[in-house]
């Protein structure tokens, strides 16, 4: 049975809501504290895991030692104290209870196992590392983390306290859903789930996930829609007599190519840069080009995508199929690089992907 519900995730900015210059640092401290926990607890969990899968290894030489991976309670042959998934959460409980809420241990202990569990095969035939966790990790939390989301009106913004840190959000001149969403929340017509806190660049992002309801549009399954991903226009889509071409190359090659011409003038000017504080004051151009790059990219591979879907429901097509894209990407690759370094066929297919489910919208990848 096709499920009906759909989990978003936004990207949300946040301001520590604290009336004192103390206040707010102590709040910081407190967040960064939590990400440095995370981050180190994460590589402890991947480490047991592993050291875990593996302990059989360690009794090659002996016969009769149990190394069943279930709690001895349950299992006559378990050589565990309790169940394989607190372990994990125990240790790093132990190491750091009183330093970060265990709502965020736990949360933290689900994803790595969840991953551990989906890369095992990879890391049995050696064709995958160990994931290695940074000190920049996103931490997660439950819902429960989440107390007391209201608007406030006089500040016209949205309130509440991350555990014990009161926040606020800043959407600014917010052109999405992300405030659509929050009061929906607030009236109970949607449900947040678990959702992350990013720390970047000083700023704090809250990567929140909602739960909600598939889009309703009167479709026809048996209306279909055939889109083709190609470099002269992104995408060409046609359902019966009505076509859609939607961007060109020179639209979306010109602007990249310029700021990909600039961000080569700042990499054959950072030696002269004046120094101060090492790479990072001399690289510091080159890497706000690498984001303008990459949200210039982002923005117009969003735009395309949706306005494929919107062209869909249009039409009222519930079936979207995708033509000869494996052709498409031999043809991309002995083209000198030069398709595979501009043209994003891998990004805009997962955008379209996306927004087709969101939109109950049935993907055919040709």
């Amino acid at each position: 049975m096709e499920k009906d519900r759909i989990k978003l995730t936004r990207k949300i900015q946040l301001q520590v809501d604290a009336p004192t210059h103390e206040e707010k640092r102590e709040a910081l401290e407190t967040l960064y504290r939590w990400q440095n926990r995370c981050y180190r607890a994460a590589n402890l969990i991947v480490t047991h895991l592993y050291i875990q899968e593996i302990i059989k290894e360690f009794f090659y030489l002996s016969e009769g030692i149990k190394y069943r991976l279930a709690d001895e309670k349950k299992a006559e042959d378990g050589i565990l104290n309790r169940s394989k998934t607190n372990c994990t959460y125990r240790v790093v409980s132990d190491q750091f209870k009183g330093e970060i809420p265990t709502n965020i241990l736990a949360n933290l202990n689900n994803i790595v196992m969840n991953s551990f569990s989906n890369n095992l095969p990879a890391y049995r035939k050696g064709e995958s590392s160990l994931s290695n966790f940074r000190r920049d990790i996103a931490f997660p939390f439950g819902s429960r983390g989440i107390q007391g989301l209201s608007y406030n009106e006089e500040r016209k913004t949205f309130c509440f306290r991350l555990f014990s840190v009161p926040m606020k959000a800043y959407l600014g001149n917010d052109y999405t859903d992300k405030r659509r969403l929050l009061e929906q929340v607030v009236s109970g017509e949607i449900k947040l789930c678990a959702s992350k806190i990013q720390l970047k660049n000083q700023k704090i992002y809250w990567l929140a996930v909602f739960d909600m309801d598939k889009e309703k549009h009167s479709l026809k399954p048996q209306v279909i829609a055939e889109a083709s991903l190609s470099l002269e226009y992104p995408i060409i889509v046609k359902s019966g007599k009505a076509t859609l071409s939607i961007g060109s190359r020179e639209e979306f090659l010109y602007r990249r190519l310029a700021i990909q011409a600039a961000l080569k003038r700042a990499q054959n000017g950072a030696a002269y840069c004046r120094s101060g504080k090492g790479r990072k004051r001399k690289t510091k151009a080159i890497d706000r080009f690498h984001e303008k790059e990459k949200n210039y990219v982002g923005n117009r591979l969003h735009l395309y995508s949706r306005k494929l879907i919107d062209f869909c429901i249009e039409q009222q097509a519930g079936t979207l199929i995708l033509l000869n894209q494996e052709d498409k990407m031999e043809i991309a690759k002995k083209e000198n690089g030069f398709v595979l370094r501009n043209w994003n066929y891998h990004e805009l297919m997962n955008k379209i992907k996306y927004k087709a489910d969101k939109a109950g919208i049935e993907l055919i990848v040709d």
